[in-house]
């Protein structure tokens, strides 16, 4: 026996149906990439986003299924193409503009995009790389004046584009799982992949993450949304905050730390997202130059990579405001954990509550999560034994697109092996300890890169700090500290090695630390330990 219920499809069109219906006037504020400011309310979004579907099938012959690229700062010109894409049948392809030259061309090709909508200042970087492209046929600017020179073929303005349309269109109908966007992995291990999401892992993934134990956002927040929108889809949330009905704020391009620290003072912003590298910076800036109003900020959601415990203690003692640690990938939409304190937490010390916030935190609802040891065997949920992560779930892809064949990426029972490292506690709570191509084994035990840079930003002279492994001769591996210093700052290695050694047994200590100017970084901002370790392997690390 079925239940009775009616087949109401979980789609992007429904998403922003909603918001339109019940939060009209809510706002979305965007720093355009000239330094002006946009506003205007979900109302006329979602007009304009009528009109933009409606110019993709009538003026650019866009039909379901095609792949549509956007090439683009943080605003609402964005995000009406978020909307608009999927809105005409089509999905959104979001490139990363800080890949190279030659992977956004592996990309562009390989997901066979038609059109490209690309920011005026970013045209310089693809005209290079537009005559490779063999399947796009327009390309649309955005933010361009009309007196705008491009070599770019077949383009067209954005607002011209929308000019020709009345908005009167009427989403093409989809089904749930019918694609609406696309994202690709930044390629640090071999080419990019991409991962589809569907109109019902979109929905599901954004109405989970509303929730308490998740991103907690409601109609009486304001967003700054930090994160790349190429990241992930902004880490979904601009579909969360459409269902919401929280107030978007748009960076552009300006995200200096200074900058960001005047947007949230002047939106008096109560949520934000974004890297740790953003909010160390951010953090920097606060204590220099503390705010003369206490920020309405009430916490922030971090992801990328490891939030340190230090960050998150400084952040709320000093300004009181919340870090949230959250974690997932490319692959899972991207959320897959948040660490948020439980009532059985309630008795415990300050420090040991720091330390829970600092792990990656408990499953959302709606994936599940297991470690397994080497040879595919459950690991007993101790808080001690490692393992590697694998996730199941609605909004977790179960391939790579057009890379079906010969992938280890997925279990033969259908789970994503993520290729993090880490263990889980008795109250659920999961540990990333290091990823598996990162982990270091020195003399047979396993030594996490992750713990150890946490521990080290938290030494005051330390702004940021990397651990990569060096061969050694007697223990086959060994860790070896990269540290980038606070201006001024002075600290011996004798210091360190008594700072680690109330945390870290002596095998697990770095036998080297490398004072550098700056931590390479990943296009999403996380430390690139494998350009460290192509500098180590070069003599350029001394």
């Amino acid at each position: 026996m079925k239940g009775q219920m009616m087949n109401y499809p979980l789609t992007t069109h429904s998403i922003i149906e909603y918001a339109n219906r019940v939060f009209p006037h809510q706002e979305i504020i965007s720093k355009l990439p000239e330094g002006t400011w946009h506003r205007y309310t979900f109302s006329e979004m979602h007009r304009r986003t009528k009109k933009l579907s409606a110019a993709l099938i009538h003026q650019l012959g866009i039909r379901p299924g095609d792949k549509i690229a956007t090439f683009a700062w943080n605003h609402y010109q964005h995000l009406e193409l978020y909307y608009g894409i999927p809105g005409a049948g089509a999905v959104c392809h979001t490139l990363n503009i800080r890949l190279s030259k030659d992977q956004i061309e592996y990309i562009v090709n390989h997901a066979e995009d038609k059109v490209i909508f690309i920011d005026a200042s970013l045209v310089p970087l693809f005209e290079k790389i537009a005559p490779s492209c063999s399947t796009v046929r327009n390309f649309v600017l955005l933010n361009a004046p009309q007196d705008f020179i491009s070599n770019l073929p077949n383009s067209i303005l954005y607002e011209d584009l929308l000019a020709n349309e009345t908005g009167d269109l009427e989403w093409v109908t989809v089904e749930e799982d019918d694609a609406c966007a696309m994202c690709y992995t930044s390629g640090t291990t071999g080419v990019p992949k991409g991962a589809v999401y569907s109109h019902r892992s979109t929905y599901l993934h954004a109405l989970t993450s509303i929730t308490p134990n998740a991103a907690n956002i409601s109609a009486n927040d304001k967003a700054l949304i930090i994160v790349p929108q190429f990241h992930a889809m902004a880490w979904g949330a601009p579909f969360v905050c459409f269902l919401a009905g929280a107030g978007i704020v748009m960076p552009g391009p300006h995200l200096q730390p200074d900058v960001l620290v005047d947007i949230l003072e002047r939106e008096k912003i109560t949520v934000s997202y974004g890297v740790p590298t953003i909010w160390l910076a951010i953090y920097d800036i606060l204590l220099k130059e503390p705010p003369k109003e206490k920020l309405r900020l009430r916490e922030f959601i971090c992801g990328g990579s490891a939030l340190p415990k230090s960050l998150i203690e400084g952040f709320e003692r000093n300004f009181g405001i919340k870090g949230i640690h959250a974690w997932g990938m490319t692959e899972t939409s991207p959320m897959g954990t948040v660490s948020r304190l439980q009532p059985l937490h309630d008795h415990l010390p300050l420090e040991e509550k720091y330390k829970i916030r600092g792990m990656q935190g408990i499953e959302i609802p709606g994936v599940e999560i297991k470690i397994v040891s080497e040879n595919g065997e459950f690991v007993a949920r101790d808080g001690q034994t490692m393992g590697e992560i694998l996730i199941r779930g609605p909004w977790v892809i179960d391939s790579y697109y057009k890379m079906n064949e010969n992938d280890d990426s997925f279990t033969k029972e259908g789970w994503f092996r993520t290729g993090d490292v880490g263990t889980i506690d008795p109250n659920g709570y999961m540990q990333i300890t290091d990823r598996t191509k990162d982990l270091i084994k020195s003399g047979g035990e396993w030594v996490s890169s992750v713990a150890l840079e946490s521990s080290l930003m938290a030494i005051p002279e330390v702004k940021e700090a990397c651990v990569i492994a060096i061969p050694d001769p007697k223990w086959i591996e060994r860790p070896m500290a990269c540290l980038v210093l606070r201006q001024g700052a002075i600290v011996s290695m004798e210091k360190i090695k008594t700072f680690l050694s109330r945390d870290f047994a002596a095998y697990q200590i770095p036998d080297s630390f490398i004072e550098i100017s700056e931590i390479p970084k990943t296009s999403v901002g996380k430390f690139n330990k494998k350009e460290l370790r192509r500098m180590y392997a070069a003599g350029e690390l001394k």
